[in-house]
């Protein structure tokens, strides 16, 4: 093979590697993205920010790639506390976030409970325990969108408030 042969398999390699790896090219769907959704939910009710962990991430990004076929909202019942999403077009790590952060409304912190629908996905999303946050965000078979966030130490055990 001549180098422009290998060059250019070189460079097809990378760019399939970066579309294997899971969507993270949309900026509202960056680490960083992911991180300030999460931390501007956290620092409403005083809870600490998380950090991004790259242990917790390739985990979520491994679990997003196994949901590429059926794209179904299955939790990975792995070590760490977990949201899902999906969606079809646009829908970003922030977006994703932003659904979650909405169910506060249904979290009744005098009763530590869900008041009038779902909840739990906003509890995760502030757990003082969480310190750390990895999430992925990739495209199914079906065109669907399939978003994931780990949280590391895991939330929501029953009887123990958030925050």
């Amino acid at each position: 093979m001549n180098s422009s042969t290998i060059s250019l398999l070189t460079v097809s390699l990378i760019i399939a590697s970066a579309m294997a790896a899971g969507d993270l090219s949309q900026p509202q769907s960056s680490p960083q993205a992911f991180l300030d959704a999460h931390n501007r939910a956290r620092a409403q009710v005083g809870v600490p920010p998380l950090v991004w962990n790259e242990t917790v991430a390739k985990y979520a990004l491994d679990y997003a790639h196994k949901r590429y076929g059926d794209c179904e909202m299955e939790h990975s019942q792995g070590p760490y506390g977990e949201n899902l999403a999906e969606g079809w077009g646009t829908l970003s790590g922030t977006d994703a976030v932003g659904m979650w952060v909405s169910e506060k409304s249904c979290y009744d912190y005098s009763s530590n409970s869900c008041v009038g629908g779902e909840c739990l996905h906003y509890t995760q999303v502030v757990w003082n325990d969480s310190v750390h946050l990895g999430c992925a965000r990739v495209q199914c078979r079906n065109s669907w969108l399939f978003v994931i966030c780990s949280y590391d130490p895991p939330g929501n055990y029953i009887g123990r408030r958030p925050y």
